[in-house]
């Protein structure tokens, strides 16, 4: 029987590894799809625009013209750095506090909300498909805790005790009521998920008007 169930772990591992491995190639098809198509277009309108400034003589529709070249430049800077962000393979060459931290960076830029990130023992992860999963979680929790949290402030720590690496993220929304996970529709169980076939354990605190934690251990080499 163990033999049966040892079996069925590896399967499932190998699994989610496969679906990394695609999730991956799709994020580098959009990626270039990104950049060669919606970035073009982008760029062709950005010359219609100069164009039109050019030959307009009215300063107050010159103005506006200007307002619009702007918008279109800024979003095609800011569709640039996502086709980049998606074709390279930066989960495996970058370190999971780097990927983190660019990630804080990146929301902070938004001024959405603020986000804080601590490596209190300067923890550092090998395994891919380790770093991967909790890149990926980091990801989903801040994007939900903008999206349905009506938070402020998200912390995101890594640190260490003895042989256990732990992930924990906190944010100061409006919380929810743990025991209906299944219907509040924000992906978590699609996370407990993905921990669990990591080796991981998770846990989730949150109550109304008090924020929420989710908090990722895994038992790592000492």
């Amino acid at each position: 029987m163990s033999e049966i169930l040892n079996i069925d772990e590896s399967h499932k591992k190998q699994l989610l590894e496969t679906e990394m491995e695609i999730q991956s190639q799709t994020m580098k098809h959009i990626g270039r799809e990104i950049h060669d198509n919606v970035g073009q277009k982008l760029t062709l309108a950005s010359l219609y625009a100069q164009q039109l400034a050019f030959e307009n003589k009215a300063p107050h529709i010159n103005q506006n013209i200007s307002n619009i070249s702007d918008i279109i430049n800024q979003s095609l800077s800011d569709l640039r750095e996502l086709s980049k962000s998606l074709t390279s393979n930066t989960i495996d060459t970058d370190s999971l506090p780097t990927l983190i931290k660019r990630e804080c960076d990146r929301i902070n830029g938004l001024n959405i909300a603020k986000v804080s990130f601590t490596n209190k023992d300067e923890v550092k992860v090998d395994n891919y498909t380790i770093k991967s999963v909790l890149f990926r979680i980091t990801q989903e929790f801040i994007q939900n805790s903008i999206k349905h949290a009506a938070c402020k402030n998200i912390k995101v720590s890594l640190y260490k005790e003895q042989t256990n690496l732990f992930l924990k993220l906190e944010d100061d929304g409006i919380g929810f009521d743990v025991t209906n996970v299944k219907s509040n529709g924000i992906g978590l169980k699609n996370i407990e998920k993905r921990t669990e076939l990591i080796g991981g354990v998770f846990k989730l605190e949150s109550q109304q008007n008090q924020g929420t934690t989710l908090t990722i251990q895994i038992l790592i080499a000492s």
